[in-house]
């Protein structure tokens, strides 16, 4: 006789995946990063890989800190020669950042270690059973997301 699972709340399970998912994306930023960097110069280099060119007061925006911060930040990825600034054309006041030939290869770098990082634990830590159910759990989730 089967015992039956208890129930699920959409709460408890809205929870308990906030927290899984954060101790992920830890893992993903502890694999990938790089001592050259800081954690707030890698955040928002990585945001740049995303969203392609910025200014100083949208990557700020996006990363929750005030312009002054990001512009200090902005100053030490360029001086490491990951972007660029050039004027805005259309604003003379502003400045556009763009990631250079470098900051893609550091990026780049970083998503590949963070991925061998998950490979090999999901390798030693699972079974092929437990793997099949995460690769189940990931088409859920990119149903839920759709």
């Amino acid at each position: 006789m089967a015992i039956a699972q208890p129930a699920v709340s959409p709460l408890q399970a809205a929870i308990e995946l906030r927290a899984v998912v954060g101790r992920l994306l830890r893992g993903f930023r502890e694999a990938g990063a790089d001592d050259a960097l800081t954690p707030p110069q890698a955040s928002a280099l990585m945001r740049l890989g995303k969203g392609g060119v910025s200014t100083v007061s949208t990557l700020a925006a996006a990363e929750k800190v005030r312009p002054q911060s990001m512009a200090a930040t902005v100053e030490a990825l360029e001086s490491l020669g990951l972007i660029t600034r050039t004027p805005d054309p259309n604003d003379g006041r502003r400045q556009i950042i763009d990631v250079t030939d470098a900051g893609w290869a550091r990026i780049d770098g970083a998503k590949e270690s963070a991925a061998a990082w998950l490979e090999t634990t999901l390798a030693a830590e699972l079974t092929p059973a437990e793997l099949a159910t995460i690769h189940e759990a990931t088409a859920i989730l990119e149903r839920v997301l759709a």
